[in-house]
């Protein structure tokens, strides 16, 4: 049997902040909170989880690995302002303003993407 996914780890300066803010994000909650470890996800049951992790360097460079999240087309503007406003920034990663994606940066920095939406196939 393969091996499957079970969390996808972020490093933070602030695990609960950064924690708080991704389960807003997501309509997830918070799991564990654990002093050097704080884990999100949609149930406790949910193979899947992000986990929060201590780290006392800066972030420098553009991420190596991002998130890409989507909405339905006629709520996607709606929600990239709901993202705003619970403390993402706009992300300048030498988009050219042409792409189906809109790139933005967490309280921490990491880059993320709010993408359209899947083109559903008709049968």
């Amino acid at each position: 049997m393969p091996v499957s996914l079970h969390h996808i780890v972020i490093d933070a300066h602030d695990l609960p902040g950064l924690a708080r803010f991704w389960a807003a994000v997501l309509g997830w909650r918070i799991l564990s909170e654990r002093e050097r470890e704080v884990v999100i996800g949609p149930e406790e049951t949910a193979p899947t989880g992000i986990c929060f992790m201590p780290v006392t360097d800066r972030k420098t460079v553009k991420n190596r690995l991002h998130l890409d999240l989507t909405a339905p087309a006629e709520d996607r503007e709606a929600e990239i302002a709901r993202i705003l406003a619970l403390g993402a920034t706009p992300a300048d990663v030498g988009q050219t303003g042409d792409e189906s994606w809109t790139v933005l940066a967490d309280p921490e920095g990491n880059e993320f993407c709010v993408v359209r939406p899947k083109k559903t196939l008709i049968s």
